[in-house]
């Protein structure tokens, strides 16, 4: 199953945070890594008294079902030293479950799509950047359509091409 997954961190070294979290998860069975968004530098959102984020998009084809994926990524953020301190807070690293296929889901902890990436530019201008035709199955509208309904990439600047050992870049 194809899937994207939303990267970002806002503590110690951003661009190694999202290189190693790409590299953990580029190691575990089942997962393969097809492209990576370049870097966006972004405003917080949500809690805004905060240093601002790199963030990126990657895309995914996956044999994990959604359930095992999340927790695969959750798995990866505990790995890397993240604390749950408060919703929206600084964070060592945050992926994010974005799409899985055209799969809609609506568990009290499992929520595909992400409920609220329609609303993020931090999302879709990476997203669009890899995969402007990725559709939202339950706004029915590509990536590039639910950027432009939010007045394109507010708050969002291009940092630079995701490269590195064990890392792919976007041509």
């Amino acid at each position: 199953m194809t899937a994207f997954i939303g990267f970002g961190s806002n503590l110690g070294d951003k661009v190694g945070n999202c290189r190693r979290a790409i590299r953990l998860l580029e190691g575990i069975r089942g997962i393969r890594v097809l492209r990576v968004s370049s870097l966006w530098l972004t405003e917080p959102w949500g809690y805004t008294e905060q240093e601002p984020f790199i963030n990126g998009v990657l895309e995914i084809v996956t044999e994990l079902d959604p359930r095992d994926l999340l927790r695969a990524l959750k798995g990866i953020e505990v790995q890397m030293g993240r604390k749950f301190t408060f919703r929206w807070g600084p964070r060592v690293i945050d992926l994010d479950l974005l799409l899985y296929g055209q799969e809609v889901i609506e568990e009290e902890d499992l929520k595909v799509p992400h409920p609220l990436m329609h609303e993020r530019s931090f999302v879709l201008v990476p997203l669009v950047e890899i995969a402007p035709w990725a559709y939202h199955p339950v706004k029915g509208k590509t990536a590039r359509e639910l950027l432009e309904e939010i007045s394109g990439p507010r708050g969002v600047q291009y940092f630079g091409r995701f490269e590195g050992e064990g890392c792919l870049s976007s041509s």
